[in-house]
């Protein structure tokens, strides 16, 4: 886990990435925030190695490559997983359905988008204050 990296944003409604990099900056993490607009995407330029993410948070229903396909094809990469790169799912559409089969797939969180600036700046600050205080495997002395 590379807590300095980008976070990674997959979301395909243009006012959500809006709103959410609002959040972010009020924020003021310092980790570089990378959208985009589907699963396909995303996971080209996560193949490209270039970056080691801090955190992915992707929406469930989008188009090309949905993020339940998503996370399955990055669950089942070797080179992606040792990587450690938290995954979480960020959605208006919640259904049990859809919980139960995210955290199938070894998710880190599902939480439901916020509709209220300050609800999301509070899901927000959760995600980033847990995940930065979490010890990755990568930095644990033998």
């Amino acid at each position: 886990m590379n807590k300095n990296g980008p976070i990674i944003i997959i979301e395909d409604d243009d006012e959500d990435q809006l709103f959410i990099q609002e959040v972010f900056q009020k924020l003021k993490y310092q980790n570089e925030l990378i959208f985009f607009s589907d699963g396909e995407k995303a996971l080209e330029f996560l193949n490209q190695g270039t970056a080691v993410p801090f955190i992915i948070l992707s929406d469930v229903k989008m188009p090309k490559l949905s993020g339940l396909e998503l996370r399955q094809k990055l669950k089942t990469d070797a080179d992606l997983t040792i990587k450690c790169i938290p995954y979480l799912f960020f959605s208006t559409a919640i259904s049990q359905t859809e919980i139960i089969k995210a955290y199938s797939t070894s998710v880190q969180g599902f939480f439901l988008k916020q509709n209220s600036f300050e609800e999301l700046e509070k899901t927000i600050t959760v995600i980033m204050e847990y995940w930065t205080r979490c010890a990755p495997p990568t930095n644990v002395s033998k």
